[in-house]
């Protein structure tokens, strides 16, 4: 906050002095200009027609639409608004949109009463600028300031995207609509993957498009727009389904059925306009990752069938069991398996029935072993995390029992982080410590055909345990769990 405060200061500084300038310089002209503006409205209707007009109007309004896209920062960044977030999100929209409506207004105001054309290398302000100032001593410096506030202010805008876009790719990763990777947490608590993936897929866009910045903006405004209008469309859906429990929802109705015109009329402006200028380019990126979004949640849906199948299978199978409970306490001295699970699962359990068939009565302690790891899904304050714990707590304590029952001694060790390999490792050396007999399992699936999705979609956590140990000079033993798919 401290680096942006200035930022902002002198942007506002800057223009207060560009805009109320502008209009104090034309004041004695303002008469002359506005019946040159009713003159020219009375030809233009007489030509073309109000609807003409309006034509003209809603394309110049459309192509300009990305002024809009602020709000999009906003809605993206609610969760990590100051409580109550409702109330300050609802306040920032108020003041984007004062400030938007003055700053533009005021600027086309002076765009007209100085007759601003545009000019090649330059922005109209730039234009605006050098007109209002270059005169001054030390005006072309000034100009020059107010440029640069707006380059910074920009550039500050720009990074809402390394922000914003990672937190929504990660939210769609546990969703099962991104690679499950997206969703994990770096040490800071940022979603260090879909920062990486913006920052080279940024580098590839400028790449692709020389850098050209009409190219990069039809881009940015049709998928913004494409994003306005879905948000719009789904609100007013949702809208519609709770009406039996919102006394006022017919107004909420309205405003999104509102929204959704006006966005999907600038988006099908834009795209008509901007068709050959990287418009078609931008609807096959995007097709491309839909499709490609679609892939991976059915191959994730995939695996859930094939793992709810395998459960009820495993879970539900006879198991022998002894008449009571081992509840010895587990022996250092004694030979020790550490299994490493995610949750009371069949895939878990699999491990554990895998691990007594492989090595029959070779092991006499069984120590469960797993991470609660903070990524995305469960990172949003200290009673979701304490939820987790609790969560994985229980899961243990049910591997613990079936073990037991199955004759073993039995405990189980966790931790909590945001990386699980990096944790998982440190956790398993403290357990090497107390118990100088182990060996330590763990499980990945296999397939029967294994291609580079696969491996992008599912996490190499095994391998990467078993390299960190076997580093350590533990031994590791993955065993393999099949899914049919």
């Amino acid at each position: 906050m401290t680096i942006l405060a200035p930022i902002f200061l002198l942007f506002i500084i800057t223009h207060i002095i560009l805009l109320g300038y502008g209009i104090f310089s034309q004041a004695s002209v303002v008469s002359t200009h506005v019946n040159q503006f009713s003159t020219g409205l009375g030809g233009d209707l007489q030509v073309i027609g109000l609807f003409g007009i309006l034509a003209i109007f809603l394309r110049a309004f459309s192509l300009g639409g990305g002024t809009y896209t602020g709000i999009e920062a906003v809605s993206n960044g609610l969760p990590v608004m100051r409580e109550p977030k409702v109330k300050t999100g609802k306040r920032t929209m108020m003041y984007m949109a004062i400030s938007l409506a003055l700053v533009a207004g005021v600027l086309f105001i002076c765009y007209f009463l100085l007759d601003i054309q545009a000019v090649q290398g330059k922005t109209l302000n730039a234009v605006l600028a050098t007109r209002l100032f270059g005169g001054w001593p030390a005006g072309i410096w000034i100009a020059a300031i107010i440029i640069f506030s707006e380059g910074l202010l920009l550039f500050v805008a720009a990074q809402t995207g390394f922000i914003d876009g990672p937190r929504v790719m990660a939210n769609m990763a546990v969703d099962s609509w991104f690679p499950k990777k997206f969703a994990a947490l770096s040490e800071r608590l940022t979603m260090r993957n879909g920062v990486l993936f913006m920052g080279i897929a940024a580098l590839f866009l400028m790449i692709g498009t020389n850098g050209s910045i009409s190219a990069l903006v039809v881009m940015y405004a049709i998928n913004v727009f494409l994003t306005f209008s879905l948000s719009q469309l789904g609100m007013a859906k949702f809208s519609i389904k709770i009406r039996k429990k919102k006394e006022h929802w017919i107004r909420y109705l309205f405003i999104f059925v509102i929204g959704f015109i006006l966005c999907f009329t600038i988006l099908i402006v834009t795209i008509y306009e901007k068709l050959w200028q990287g418009g078609w380019f931008t609807l096959v990126v995007t097709l491309a990752v839909v499709l490609i979004c679609y892939l991976i949640h059915n191959h994730y849906k995939k695996i859930k069938k094939a793992m709810r199948k395998f459960d009820e299978v495993l879970l539900l199978s006879s198991i022998h069991l002894v008449g009571h409970p081992n509840t010895k306490p587990v022996n250092p001295k004694h030979m020790t398996a550490v299994i490493l699970v995610t949750g009371y699962n069949g895939y878990g359990v699999n491990t554990f029935l895998s691990l007594i068939r492989s090595f029959p009565g070779l092991y006499k302690n069984i120590i469960f072993v797993s991470i609660a790891e903070i990524d995305s899904g469960s990172f949003k304050g200290a009673e979701e995390v304490e939820a987790l714990k609790t969560s994985v707590q229980s899961s243990l304590l049910k591997y613990v029992i079936l073990a037991q029952r199955l004759g073993f001694s039995a405990d189980y060790r966790m931790d909590i982080g945001t990386d699980v390999v990096e944790t998982a490792s440190h956790l398993c050396e403290s357990i090497a410590e107390e118990f100088p007999k182990v060996m330590f399992f763990t499980a990945k699936l296999v397939f029967r055909h294994e291609t580079l999705f696969h491996k992008l979609l599912h996490n190499e956590t095994a391998f990467s345990v078993q390299r960190r140990l076997q580093w350590k000079g533990l031994p590791v033993v993955i065993l393999p769990v099949r899914i049919d798919i």
